[in-house]
């Protein structure tokens, strides 16, 4: 894109020059000034120099706005210099103060503002002071006329510099509003990625905690019961077989960006229940009291994944043989969930990882709060979330 502008710039100031020279060398003729001294050939050298000065500043006007403002100035002076009028070649001095404010840098953007101050002033100056005059030079009855000069120059190069300035602004804020938008939906991807790692986490790990537990219990069943090693063996296939539909579902929103998809509710805790008893744990649930109507669907998602976290902890960290206490408590403004398990005395705190940070982050998510600490003997999750007023 900026090679196509370029392009376009130098193939203007090409068409520019190419007009503005023969236009200089015939204005030369009748001069006062320097170009007078050289005869007719240095006039045309002269106005040859003028239309490449203004050329140039008009092709550098967007790749090099101070270079373009500099050039332009150098071009001007030349001109005066020279003793010449106004003429076509002066066009360029008008895209010069637009690409200043439109593209320059901030220096460059106040020295274009300030150039079309300075500039209004210099060409009245001149046009009444100079050897071009105009209704007899600079005096009480010329100064007038002198002030509607400098009002109308200032106009026309402020207009200029002006309309650059506009330019210059909507770019910035269609820039600005652009890179909102990039953030937000990068910010929105991130959340996204988030959710489903979580979820991945939560539905991988607790499946995968029931298979381990059922297959070692299935490897010392095996000589003594076959009837138990076929149960659970029967658990693990059923365990397997409804994390991988989930991890499907998982994979298919990542892939597509499809909705979420069937969430589990409170209703699926008694299966979520009698996966984690299959797998050898001693589970005691107390529900009091009972839900009041039913929950918004984000509680109860957030209670369902904070259990099977807590479940899951229990049953790779907990003593082996001890009974996990899980307490239910749908109060009509907040649900109070509180998982208690034994851990084996002397063993390392459990460090917190993904699994608790992710229950957190559930909570957090539905406005509640969560605590996972060692008490004692035990360990505790202890979870708040707000259900507001009761269905």
């Amino acid at each position: 894109m900026k090679n196509l502008q370029i392009v376009v710039d130098v193939s203007v100031a090409v068409v520019f020059f190419v007009i503005a020279w023969p236009i200089e060398t015939v204005l030369a003729s009748g001069t006062v000034g320097l170009g007078s001294v050289f005869g007719s050939i240095g006039e045309a050298w002269f106005g040859l120099l003028v239309a490449a000065l203004f050329a140039g500043a008009l092709a550098l006007r967007r790749l090099s706005p101070p270079l373009a403002l500099g050039i332009a100035w150098a071009g001007a002076l030349v001109q005066m210099g020279l003793g010449r009028p106004p003429s076509f070649s002066d066009i360029a001095i008008f895209a010069v103060l637009y690409g200043t404010a439109a593209y320059g840098s901030r220096l460059v953007y106040w020295a274009g503002f300030a150039s079309a101050l300075v500039g209004a002033l210099v060409i009245t100056v001149y046009l009444f002071a100079g050897p071009v005059f105009a209704g007899g030079g600079l005096s009480w009855q010329t100064l007038p006329l002198a002030l509607v000069m400098l009002v109308a120059a200032a106009f026309a190069l402020g207009l200029s510099w002006t309309i650059g300035a506009l330019v210059r602004t909507a770019v910035r804020a269609r820039e600005n509003r652009e890179a909102q938008q990039r953030a937000e939906a990068e910010t929105i991807a991130e959340q996204e990625r988030v959710r489903i790692a979580r979820d991945m986490h939560d539905v991988v790990a607790h499946s995968l905690a029931v298979v381990i537990a059922q297959a070692d219990g299935a490897r010392y069943a095996a000589s003594v019961d076959p009837a138990v090693a076929t149960d659970a063996l029967a658990t693990i296939s059923s365990t397997a077989r409804s994390a991988l539909a989930d991890v499907r579902l998982l994979l298919g929103q990542l892939r597509h960006r499809q909705g979420d998809g069937p969430q589990p509710t409170i209703a699926d805790l008694e299966e979520l229940y009698a996966q984690v008893r299959t797998a050898g744990v001693q589970l005691r649930v107390d529900v009091d009291p009972a839900p009041p109507g039913e929950p918004p669907a984000s509680v109860q998602l957030a209670i369902y994944r904070v259990l099977q976290e807590a479940l899951t902890n229990a049953l790779r960290h907990g003593a082996p043989g001890g009974t996990v206490d899980v307490r239910l408590s749908w109060l009509p403004d907040r649900v109070e969930l509180d998982v208690r398990n034994p851990v084996v005395p002397g063993s390392a705190p459990l460090r917190p990882g993904h699994g608790i940070i992710g229950m957190r982050e559930r909570a957090q998510l539905a406005g509640g709060r969560l605590d996972a600490v060692a008490d004692g003997v035990a360990f505790v999750v202890r979870a708040v979330v707000p259900i507001g007023a009761a269905a």
